[in-house]
This record gives structure tokens, C-alpha cells and sequence, in this order.
């Protein structure tokens, strides 16, 4: 099984394909499924502060290490910055912070989890961190608003990903025209529309299953990888893991790709304003 890479703007290579662990449980959880697909190849994983999980993934991670599973540069870690550590100093504070607690020696890719705050500040300090070497890659996430062209503008580096929610029902189209110019390509959370069975049941991805012999949700994800998109669907179940991954040995033909797209616009399933988005998550801070 072949996994694919997209090159960043900044020169780096990230895995396509890999592991999110959002909502996944500090602890025996995380570390379980984070293991679980280093063994099956899996060499990308999405974590956040947010999480409360990066020591678990972390764990795990050094576990695959000594077991010679994988070595250092084998895996691919993200995690993100929450607004309460935005800003000069405080950033590069939350950095070091994170390093600690992922202990695996740098983050590949740290990217700011939400679009308010002190935004510009924080990435300054992100920017000092790719330069001393603690960080390879930095991006956003969430930024949807013209506070995306405000950090754009403000950013000698440019965000190298977009990780915002997107799939066949919501591709981002015009957001990805947005960041066209800057190198910047689109991650996505809610690859499979967050398990909606409206969106895993349509017609043409049943019958492009049958065709191919795949499920439903192998289409949906083979369709993301031909688009550009990397994703990390959320599982811990091994099976679950493997078929997910189970997508690089069959190619979608550009009139099936086609056809996928026009179901573009149908709906997103998180849709709130940045306002409310202010007032529920602004005043959350996650435990070191």
C-alpha cells in the first residue's frame, strides 16, 4: 500500500493520509489507536492542546520508536495552539509547553486551532519557532473570515495548510481559490461529513463501491486524496483504520471525480458564525 504525500509551500512533504484524535481520550485510547496505525503504516497524526491527548500521542509514538516500528522522521505530528496562547512571548511559552508534552523532539506542523485572538502576534512567534527549529511547517485552522487575508497579508511565512471542515457535500471552492495564491492547501476535518449517513449513502458512492469493490466511505476518502485534500478521519477501532487506509490501490476516473463534485454546496454540518464562535470557545482555556 502506497502511501501519497503533498508538498507544502515550504518545502516540506506531509503525509496525505493519517489519524485524527479529536475526541479520543487521554490515556490507554489515544495511545492504543495511535499505535495501532504507526503499525499499519499510518504516518500522519492530528492531534490539538485542545485535545488533552498530545502526551498519550506522544507515548505511543515513542513506544512504535523503541519497538522499531518506525523511526523519528517516519511520523508526521500536528497539533495546534488555542487562542488563550496566542500572543508574543505567550506563543513562544505554549510552544515549548507543547514540545514537553509531546516529547518527540519537534512538531511537524503547529497550526493556530481557531480565527481570533491575538492571531498575528501568535504567528510571530511561530514564525521564530520554525527558524530556531522547533517547528517544520505552520498553518491555520478555522480561518474563514477576512481574518484569513488579515494574517495573510501580516505573515512572512506563509500558512503552508487550511485545515477547515470540507467534503463532498462542502468542498471549498472558493476558499480554496483564496489560498491559491499563497501556496496553501486545504486539510480537512470532517472528511466523511462527520459520519452523516445522508452523505456516506449517496447513490453514486454506492455504486462507485460496488464498482470498485470499496465501501462507501473508501470512495469518499479515495475522492479527497485525488482532490488535493489531506485527511484524518477519526477511528479507534483497527478495522475501521485499516480499511480507511485501505484506498491507494484504486484511482477514481475524471468523469467520476466530476460527478462527485456536483454534489458541491449541498451542506456543511458545522456552520457558526465568528461571533458565536467568540463567545463559546473564547473564554475556554485547555489544562497544560
Amino acid at each position: 500500500m502506497t502511501q501519497t504525500y503533498v508538498a507544502l509551500n515550504d518545502g516540506n512533504k506531509i503525509p496525505q493520509f493519517g489519524l485524527g484524535v479529536f475526541m479520543v481520550p487521554a490515556g490507554g485510547q489515544t495511545e492504543t489507536a495511535v499505535y495501532n496505525a504507526l503499525k499499519l503504516g499510518i504516518r500522519h497524526i492530528d492531534t490539538a492542546h485542545a485535545y488533552q491527548n498530545e502526551r498519550s500521542v506522544g507515548k505511543a509514538i515513542n513506544k512504535a520508536m523503541r519497538e522499531g516500528i518506525v523511526k523519528g522522521d517516519d511520523v508526521w505530528v500536528t497539533s495546534k495552539l488555542w487562542p488563550s496562547e496566542y500572543g508574543e512571548g505567550k506563543t513562544a511559552a505554549a510552544i515549548d509547553k507543547m514540545l514537553e508534552r509531546l516529547n518527540i523532539g519537534y512538531i511537524d506542523l503547529l497550526l493556530l486551532h481557531q480565527q481570533f485572538g491575538d492571531y498575528k502576534g501568535a504567528w510571530k512567534d511561530m514564525e521564530r519557532a520554525v527558524k530556531a527549529g522547533k517547528v517544520r511547517s505552520i498553518g491555520i485552522s478555522n480561518f474563514e473570515s477576512a481574518n484569513l487575508e488579515d494574517l495573510m497579508n501580516a505573515a512572512a511565512i506563509k500558512p503552508s495548510v487550511l485545515q477547515v471542515e470540507c467534503h463532498p457535500y462542502w468542498q471549498q471552492t472558493e476558499l480554496k481559490k483564496r489560498i491559491a495564491p499563497y501556496g496553501t492547501v486545504i486539510e480537512s476535518w470532517y472528511p466523511l461529513g462527520h459520519g452523516a449517513k445522508d452523505l456516506i449513502n449517496e447513490e453514486i458512492f454506492t455504486r462507485l463501491g460496488q464498482k470498485y469493490r470499496k465501501s462507501n466511505v473508501q470512495i469518499i476518502l479515495r475522492w479527497h486524496i485525488q482532490e488535493g485534500n489531506i485527511v484524518f478521519p477519526k477511528t479507534v477501532n483497527p478495522q475501521h483504520m485499516k480499511e480507511n487506509f485501505n484506498i491507494f490501490d484504486f484511482e477514481l476516473t475524471d468523469d467520476e471525480m466530476n460527478e462527485i463534485r456536483k454534489l458541491d454546496g449541498t451542506k456543511r454540518y458545522y456552520n457558526v458564525s465568528l461571533e458565536d464562535q467568540i463567545k463559546t470557545l473564547g473564554a475556554w482555556k485547555p489544562a497544560d
